[in-house]
């Protein structure tokens, strides 16, 4: 069985947490795309992991998975590596395995990045961590692979044909170019190749075998639906794709194999950094929101923007991804907010539409249409199951699944891993 599990809507909608879950039913967990600009958070017990890059299934028995559409910085890798290890969880070369043609972060790319983001008049709103430029040489043919850093002389060729470039970039938005060719930076990244000469594998091949042997596959992707590189709110988009049909080229996996796709969704909505949410709010209701959900970046630790339910932006999310089922999350964070809204249409120039328009600027002008629904007061987050919600949350769950038209098949009260449940 292949799954593939995306964020419905503008990420951090809790794709670790179900992705943890799930893990226990599949063999092999692969991340298919994006860097360690997406954060996702496992809470199992008492203990907490925050990971940028490792897919969620270590901790149980699957393999996993780094694949070649990934952009990787490897001095993160080995943070999260030594962090789980001081935890008691080691990731060795059977249980972690990285493709060859994984594109590597370099240094330089993180220069040019914050360089050009504070350039920028209008600000995207990058986490300056060098994905988008790894991103551009990778489509250039100008990237450092995995398979360059583990080889010292492939690497330091490699590096002596791309630093004059390189140079010249830092040059022209005023940083310093020396740092392209630093000793200290070079060394840094081939002792990073020696540690992780073990863990190189080939992604395609390893899913297809295991699919081929009957066994269970999970991919999943970073960031939300919304940020796709070329579906999203441009240019307020991560430099990746983001949807499910990007997990085949990504990973390396004809289309045919793909069984399940499950979107992942927030009782509301959030978004970090700029762009536009049509629902967004700047009240009371939205602090409440942001605080009782804790709703503050993996990565970056900036505040998320919050807003009600936002039906158009789902519609697009099912549209592009092909969902056969949901997992709803965060719903216990909308107790004690009554009524509780939800966007069912927006008014733009004159007139309704029921799905966004193409030009972001245009959806930066949409006013949400609402329907309300009553509120609870119950604390959910010791609900085992959905016939044990109170009534009001019944009834706000089947009115989100009678609007998606998918079928939400968990739900999530709690960030730890016993408070999701099946519907």
């Amino acid at each position: 069985m292949f799954t593939i599990i995306t964020g419905a809507q503008f990420g951090d909608e809790g794709k670790g947490k179900i992705v943890d879950l799930m893990s226990g039913e599949y063999d092999v967990v692969v991340r298919f795309q994006g860097g360690d600009n997406a954060g996702h958070t496992v809470k199992v017990g008492e203990d907490v992991y925050k990971l940028h890059l490792i897919p969620s299934g270590f901790l149980l028995d699957s393999r996993v998975l780094i694949g070649p559409g990934t952009v990787m910085n490897p001095e993160v890798l080995a943070r999260e590596m030594d962090m789980l290890a001081e935890g008691g969880i080691e990731l060795g070369p059977g249980k972690l395995g990285v493709d060859a043609k994984t594109s590597i972060i370099m240094p330089y790319h993180i220069e040019l990045d914050g360089l050009r983001e504070s350039l920028r008049t209008e600000k995207i709103g990058t986490t300056k961590r060098g994905i988008g430029f790894a991103y551009i040489d990778k489509v250039a043919r100008d990237e450092v692979r995995m398979s360059d850093i583990v080889d010292r002389d492939k690497f330091l060729q490699r590096l002596a044909e791309l630093a004059p470039q390189k140079e010249v970039a830092i040059k022209e938005l005023g940083g310093d170019p020396s740092m392209v060719m630093d000793k200290n930076l070079i060394d840094k990244y081939l002792k990073l190749g020696e540690r992780f000469a073990p863990y190189i594998t080939d992604v395609s091949y390893e899913v297809n075998k295991a699919l081929d042997e009957g066994k269970n596959v999970l991919a999943e992707g970073a960031q939300g639906t919304h940020l796709d590189v070329i579906h999203g709110t441009q240019k307020f988009v991560t430099s990746s794709s983001t949807v499910a049909g990007s997990a085949c080229a990504n990973i390396g996996v004809g289309p045919t194999r793909v069984d399940s796709v499950l979107g992942i969704v927030k009782a509301y909505i959030t978004r970090v950094g700029e762009g536009p949410l049509p629902t967004e709010l700047i009240d009371e209701v939205g602090q409440q929101i942001q605080q009782v959900g804790r709703e503050f970046g993996t990565t970056t630790g900036r505040s998320r923007r919050c807003g009600w339910f936002d039906l158009p932006l789902l519609k697009k999310a099912i549209y592009l991804n092909g969902y056969t089922s949901i997992a709803l999350t965060k719903l216990d964070v909308l107790s004690d907010i009554d009524p509780i809204r939800v966007c069912v249409s927006y008014e733009l120039g004159g007139r309704t539409v029921a799905y966004p328009p193409e030009d972001t600027s245009e959806l930066a002008g949409c006013k949400p249409v609402y329907e309300d629904l009553a509120g609870w007061q119950s604390d959910l987050t010791g609900v085992k199951e959905f016939n044990d919600l109170p009534q009001a949350a019944k009834d706000y769950v089947l009115y989100l699944e009678n609007k998606m038209g998918v079928p939400i098949e968990y739900i999530s009260v709690g960030p730890a891993r016993e408070q999701t449940f099946k519907k």
